[in-house]
């Protein structure tokens, strides 16, 4: 144990011992000698390294040379202040060796120093180490953390980070801020939180009903972390995003994607974030199902591979089937589903007229006596005034006779720019070609041009 310095005390103006002044007893007992006292035992002899105690009742220490120890150590673990009396119950300052600095050190009520644990003293935790100098700063392996007046934090800190290079005397003027401190958490009995079992680099951990991201050093996070998910289909939903404050990020967010996923169309997109954390992600554009629609506060919405939102003109799958058909989001502010008649500009440039039903799928067949396949309308080809549209029905196909803006010909004859005759019946379906029967397909109905895809 190191040699401890001189205290820092007020002396007193003369030596006591219980009262103002003692007089030597007789025989055994305590006599002055000098500026000092002594203790002869029954047989006339100084006693050496013993403990005796006073008039007052209160303990002194007589050392190897049979002198009332004051102002110093004994053993290492006790103190003699300047009356000689052994400090209980009381914090002393002690001047570092070779240094300007002090340190702190307390004395229980045995009068022992407290050395290598933990002391409670007036209700605030304190922890020595092994020569009994209160500590502060990072201890314990940097799982808990004291104060400049030693006392255990609790809660949330902001401190600079264990075994960190930062020197506060280096700071450029203007970047006080950029202090290289970080935020952590400790808990009532003052230890740090730290995750356990977590997959990937970080872990969660919930405080206050809320949800935060820390490191394997138990430091706060921010922005975007990939803290893994074990049922993730997307590479993104290995991600959940933390805001500045640390707290998880739920609902919508417009905000920079993960640096480590490539793909996305913009610099800054739009996430749903679930209320674990999780952004909502779907198959690619154009392999997505019905049953990849999500109605979020009562608005419909499907999201791609990267998490976003899509948006235009998208080919669906119906269910678990190979059968599709065409939904409509609107453009990229919207990014919602649409329902009913739209004019929409497809894939190759073109403005065509499409209708979608309230469910949101484009609709086959005929309405309000316009004919629409996946949603969109079918029209005559550029040089035909009608013309019989094939429409895939069940296992067959039913075909129509449209005209160049897309309505039917119902229970009529009409006739073609070249002389072609068609005659329809009441709901508009194709009877016979120039007198003929019509039988098997005619032009088959044009599917929508998709985005993106």
């Amino acid at each position: 144990m190191k040699k401890k310095g001189l205290i820092v005390l007020a002396m007193a103006a003369m030596m006591t011992l219980g009262t103002a002044s003692i007089s030597a007893w007789a025989a055994e007992g305590w006599s002055q000698s000098g500026n000092t006292w002594v203790y002869y035992d029954s047989s006339g002899y100084k006693v050496t390294n013993v403990w005796k105690k006073g008039a007052d009742n209160l303990w002194r220490y007589l050392n190897g040379s049979g002198e009332m120890a004051v102002n110093s150590w004994v053993d290492n673990t006790y103190y003699m202040d300047s009356n000689g009396i052994l400090v209980t119950d009381k914090w002393m300052k002690f001047a570092d060796s070779g240094s300007s600095d002090y340190k702190w050190y307390y004395f229980g009520s045995s009068g022992k120093a407290i050395m290598e644990n933990w002391s409670k003293i007036n209700n605030k935790w304190y922890y020595f180490d092994e020569n009994g100098e209160m500590q502060t700063g990072w201890v314990l392996d940097n799982m808990y953390y004291t104060g400049s007046d030693g006392v255990m934090r609790t809660g949330w800190q902001q401190l600079i980070p264990p075994d960190s290079d930062y020197d506060p005397d280096y700071i450029t003027p203007g970047d006080e801020d950029d202090d290289g401190k970080k935020w952590y958490y400790f808990n009532d009995n003052g230890k740090k939180y730290v995750p356990k079992d977590s997959q990937g680099e970080y872990g969660n951990y919930k405080i206050n009903g809320v949800a935060y991201c820390f490191d394997s050093d138990g430091a706060l996070q921010t922005g975007w972390k990939e803290v893994g998910v074990s049922n993730a289909q997307y590479d993104i939903q290995n991600y959940k995003y933390y805001d500045s404050n640390g707290k998880l990020r739920t609902g919508w967010y417009s905000i920079e994607p993960p640096s480590d996923i490539e793909g996305y169309e913009y610099e800054v997109e739009w996430f749903y974030f679930s209320n674990n954390g999780t952004p909502k992600a779907g198959p690619k554009e154009g392999e997505g199902s019905t049953q990849d629609l999500i109605k979020i506060n009562n608005k419909t919405y499907m999201f791609n591979n990267l998490g976003n939102p899509v948006y235009g003109l998208q080919k669906v799958r119906i269910g678990s089937t190979e059968d599709y058909t065409a939904y409509y989001f609107g453009d990229k502010k919207t990014s919602t589903m649409q329902k009913g008649k739209i004019k929409i500009t497809e894939g190759d440039g073109s403005e065509t007229t499409f209708y979608f039903s309230d469910s949101g799928r484009g609709y086959t067949g005929v309405k309000d006596s316009y004919l629409y396949y996946k949603g969109k309308l079918q029209v005559a080809e550029e040089g035909s005034k009608y013309q019989p549209v094939s429409i895939p029905t069940g296992s067959g196909y039913t075909t129509y006779v449209v005209n160049s803006n897309g309505k039917i010909a119902k229970n009529t004859t009409v006739k073609d720019a070249d002389g072609t005759k068609y005659k329809t019946s009441s709901t508009g379906t194709l009877l016979k070609v120039n007198e003929e029967n019509a039988s098997g397909t005619y032009r088959e109905a044009a599917e929508p041009i998709w985005d993106n895809y």
